[in-house]
């Protein structure tokens, strides 16, 4: 269970940050890409990487780690170009590689592509098996090089028909940035379950994950890509070809609940507002009587701030974060195992010893993380530990691009309320509902995906569901 914290921790993981830049000459685009990625840092910290394209020649850097460690300035200085695309990737144990590393570079009869993806597509498995079965090599184990093999397959016609073909076959997330040898590309899955955003730098483009990296590289904002949308951009400007969308758009809820930066505005909704509306309608469904409101940092600090608006009771910082653990730990002896949590985030014992504490999480997943935390606030002094999380009890998995694939690991898939609140060592417990968390995104009930709470998909999640591929041949 400790490994648990050291290696998975508390919280979801998301696949990564993704961004693309096309201007003829005049910025330093490696260097803007480098911060547009360091922005997006949040998204992905296992690996991160660069491709440029110069006179349609398209490099290509990456390696492991974050993005201030796998590049400097000398190796930007060789990362020249009028067009770029870069990723910063995080993925499960199993696939962290160098090898599985992003953006990929596909060669083919007509010259070259690269492709930097965030998602995940639930018929990836069934998809490779048919391509490897016609003579396709694969390099690496992620459902990205699907993506790029049924392109560079298609494109005996124009690339806009190769993905539009392309996007007729996949099933699941994806947002992608795409650089040929004169275009910059954006795409949206029909569902619009991961974000995408377009801005506008002196007189280029820029496409990115977030509205954030458009803030941080001095991009202004021009609009969301639309779900089912392909942007073309080239030296004649920028073009959209927009698919038939899903019936009903399903933005991922835990953009807003947890994985986008705060100051990020995601189809309209400012991420922030929404975490703290939350917190707001979290203190009028699960009231208690405390003394102070502190929050896990950071995810967790807008809804407390909201949590303490709404119901009063003062908020004050009750957990220091170390911001400099880094991202790998040596794994424990049975002499260090209590160090646990204390390496991350250690209580402020000024602010609650004595007193009845309200902990506002964003979200409560395994629950070993939660567990340290109110032992380490008990040991402190605090009287009381009433958690509460900003988001529904997660009780289904989810398959498109989140780690949460192993329902069994999701405590609130296999206990009641009462059994969770015992596995942490809470006085009280009480989670956001499902029809709260919609409300602080200004939803009735339409526009988002929630299956993680309701395991109500927005489509197939079979491996089955894909076409015959090969039906046209």
């Amino acid at each position: 269970m400790y490994n648990d914290i050291l290696v998975k921790g508390d919280k979801l993981k998301e696949e990564c940050g993704i961004i693309g830049i096309y201007d003829k000459g005049s910025m330093e685009i490696e260097n803007l890409t480098y911060y547009g990625l360091i922005a997006l840092q949040h998204r992905g910290q296992e690996s991160a990487g660069i491709a440029v394209n110069r006179d349609g020649v398209i490099t290509c850097y990456k390696d492991m780690g974050l993005v201030s460690e796998v590049f400097d300035d000398k190796i930007l200085s060789l990362l020249k170009g009028d067009i770029s695309i870069g990723h910063a990737r995080y993925s499960t144990i199993e696939n962290s590689f160098a090898h599985n590393a992003q953006p990929l570079l596909v060669k083919y009869r007509k010259g070259s592509i690269a492709l930097a993806h965030n998602g995940n597509l639930v018929n990836a498995g069934a998809l490779r098996e048919k391509l490897e079965d016609r003579g396709m090599i694969f390099t690496t184990t992620i459902d990205s090089e699907v993506i790029a093999g049924l392109i560079a397959r298609s494109c005996s016609n124009s690339i806009e028909e190769a993905i539009l073909d392309t996007m007729d076959i996949i099933r699941g997330s994806y947002s992608l940035v795409i650089m040929t040898g004169d275009k910059l590309i954006g795409v949206r899955d029909k569902h619009g379950l991961r974000p995408l955003v377009m801005g506008r730098a002196g007189n280029g483009y820029v496409l990115a994950s977030e509205t954030c990296a458009l803030d941080t590289i001095g991009a202004s904002f021009i609009r969301d890509v639309r779900p089912g949308e392909i942007i073309i951009i080239d030296k004649n400007g920028m073009k959209s070809i927009q698919c038939k969308p899903a019936e009903k758009p399903a933005c991922c809820i835990f953009e807003y609940i947890y994985f986008a930066r705060p100051d990020s505005v995601m189809d309209g909704i400012s991420i922030y507002q929404a975490r703290e509306k939350a917190g707001r309608i979290l203190a009028e469904e699960q009231p208690v009587d405390a003394d102070v409101v502190i929050s896990v940092p950071d995810s967790g600090t807008p809804a407390a701030i909201g949590y303490s608006l709404q119901s009063g009771i003062p908020y004050a910082i009750g957990l220091i974060k170390n911001r400099y653990i880094g991202r790998t730990f040596i794994q424990p002896s049975h002499v260090t195992r209590e160090i646990g949590v204390a390496l991350k985030l250690n209580p402020l014992k000024a602010n609650i010893e004595g007193k009845r504490v309200v902990m506002v999480d964003d979200s409560i997943v395994r629950g070993t993380t939660s567990s340290k935390i109110v032992q380490a606030l008990k040991a402190a002094g605090a009287k009381e530990v009433h958690v509460r999380g900003s988001s529904p009890v997660i009780a289904h998995s989810c398959h498109f691009g989140i780690e949460t694939s192993n329902r069994d690991e999701l405590v609130g898939a296999s206990s009641i309320l009462e059994e969770i609140r015992e596995k942490i060592g809470a006085d009280s417990l009480g989670y956001l509902s499902h029809d709260g968390i919609l409300r602080s995104v200004g939803s009735t009930g339409e526009g988002f995906c929630t299956a993680c709470f309701s395991g109500k998909y927005p489509m197939d999640i079979s491996e089955n569901c894909s076409k015959d591929i090969f039906g046209k041949e």
